[in-house]
């Protein structure tokens, strides 16, 4: 059935306190896109964030970002008094200021512990009791981190580098305050959490949520289980991944996240328990998965460990259909999008037909004047979903800008549009016409913002994931507009066929 829906990540949400979150204004969003007609929301990764504060560089493959949880919602709980926080400076407003929440949203969430801890809610020691195969591990991760200055865990002493049970009990003793603490917060974190999944569920809004198809480093799941990556004797990544020089990175994109050992994990104790686990989790997190990344399960680009750049890299083969043949045994048909995008062979696009997932088509990666590109609206098929840009593209607007004439020329000429300043409606428009099952806008493109509304630029860093709406633009004014175009081509929920 054609649906709509719109990417808006979570931390982009309007808030007084630096960085959207899981409260009123999440409410807010649902009830616009209700309004708006749309199937569906699709978010970011809701992981808690290292250097460089992507969601794609987590700690955790589990926990949940501490700074999503609303501090007016902790107020209402008793756990906050409002000039506890109200007053703090937390950034100009304009965009997040993750140094100003790194030095002080936690010691505000500290005192929501506090009071916390003194008389835990019943269903507290269900949730570390259910969630304990993940949240042990990271809340230990988390206090031993902020023990040693937050220094990756390859730098610790040795007995806990390697995890020695004598040192692990140990500290748990000697840290037992922030290991208790960062329980706590996902605990708070998933109340919120789920409060706001199940009111858009009641409301007709399904939440796409990203899985990485890598995990960090510098984080819990590696520590624990580093049998489950290449690295050597020492625990160190023998390479890393990241993706090929190509005409929009000349050295390519280093990521820099470790290489999974896939033999290791297809004869575990059971085929790809790591998998299992954290897909079965994530199916519980959202309602619709889009697998990032969904090539490098076919073949990965492998970078050598200690390389400044991916120059150097090379591909190496990787689970293949297998893989998700396998998932299939063990959870059934999965509600799963393929991000297919980055250079695709014959060999990808076989593993994406046999998945029967649907790919990504992305319009601003269509119009280059010497191809019948995959991406165009015409060549756009049914199992498929449509974007204009993604969070890693800049907006229309701002990709218009970067158009040689000729170039700009083809794509007014394409979407009818020799008249049009901005071109994010007629690119909206496009979308919603192909015969994609479903398409997906950035909200920064409903609202014909140019790169200040840009979420990510890979292979840069200081200046990402930063964008944030004015909470304003959320009106009924826009969300009518919306829905009419919505109407117009067919996609609102529970429209019927004619038989004619």
């Amino acid at each position: 059935m054609r649906a709509a829906g719109i990417l808006m990540p979570i931390f982009s949400l309007p808030s007084e306190y630096g960085i959207g979150s899981l409260g009123k204004e999440a409410i807010r969003f649902i009830d616009f896109l209700k309004s708006a007609g749309q199937s569906y929301w699709q978010i970011l990764p809701l992981s808690p964030t290292s250097f460089g504060d992507s969601p794609y560089q987590s700690f955790s493959a589990y926990a949940g970002k501490p700074y999503f949880i609303d501090l007016d919602l902790l107020c209402e709980d008793g756990y906050l008094c409002k000039e506890e926080y109200s007053g703090i400076e937390w950034g100009d407003g304009k965009k997040i200021d993750y140094a100003a929440l790194y030095c002080k949203r936690y010691a505000v969430l500290k005192r929501a512990y506090l009071r916390f801890i003194k008389n835990p809610p019943k269903d507290y020691s269900l949730f570390v009791k259910e969630n304990n195969a993940w949240l042990d591990d990271y809340a230990l991760f988390m206090a031993i981190k902020n023990a040693n200055d937050g220094k990756s865990w390859d730098n610790w002493p040795d007995a806990l580098k390697l995890r020695k049970t004598d040192a692990l009990t140990e500290a748990k003793k000697i840290y037992a305050e922030d290991y208790e603490f960062f329980k706590v917060l996902q605990y708070l974190f998933n109340k919120q959490w789920n409060f706001v999944k199940t009111y858009a569920n009641e409301n007709g809004i399904k939440i796409i949520g990203d899985i990485p198809i890598y995990v960090a480093y510098d984080s819990a799941d590696v520590w624990c289980e580093p049998q489950q990556f290449m690295v050597d004797k020492n625990l160190r990544p023998v390479e890393v991944a990241g993706c090929p020089p190509d005409i929009f990175c000349e050295k390519g994109q280093l990521w820099g996240n470790p290489i999974y050992d896939w033999e290791y994990m297809k004869n575990d104790t059971i085929p790809y328990l790591w998998w299992c686990r954290r897909i079965e989790y994530t199916l519980k997190l959202y309602d619709v998965i889009r697998i990032d990344h969904f090539r490098g399960f076919e073949s990965f680009y492998a970078i050598p460990f200690g390389d400044k750049d991916a120059t150097g890299g090379r591909w190496k083969k990787g689970p293949g259909i297998e893989f998700f043949n396998y998932l299939k045994q063990k959870f059934g048909e999965m509600p799963i999008i393929a991000e297919d995008l980055g250079f695709l062979t014959d060999d990808v696009r076989d593993m994406l037909l046999q998945s029967g997932y649907p790919g990504m088509k992305v319009l601003e990666f269509a119009f280059d004047c010497s191809s019948d590109s995959e991406h165009l609206p015409h060549n756009c098929y049914k199992n498929s979903v449509v974007y204009t840009g993604t969070h890693d593209n800049d907006t229309v607007v701002g990709w218009q800008e970067t158009l040689t004439a000729e170039e700009l020329r083809f794509v007014k000429k394409y979407l009818r549009a020799e008249n049009e300043n901005k071109l994010n409606w007629p690119m909206i428009h496009a979308a919603f016409a192909t015969a994609s099952d479903t398409v997906i806008i950035p909200m920064q493109d409903y609202l014909g913002l140019g790169s200040e509304g840009r979420i990510n630029t890979p292979s840069t860093l200081g200046e990402n994931w930063g964008w944030r709406i004015d909470g304003g633009c959320i009106n009924d004014w826009l969300a009518q507009i919306i829905k009419d175009v919505t109407e117009v081509y067919r996609r609102l929920p529970n429209l019927k066929k004619s038989s004619s």
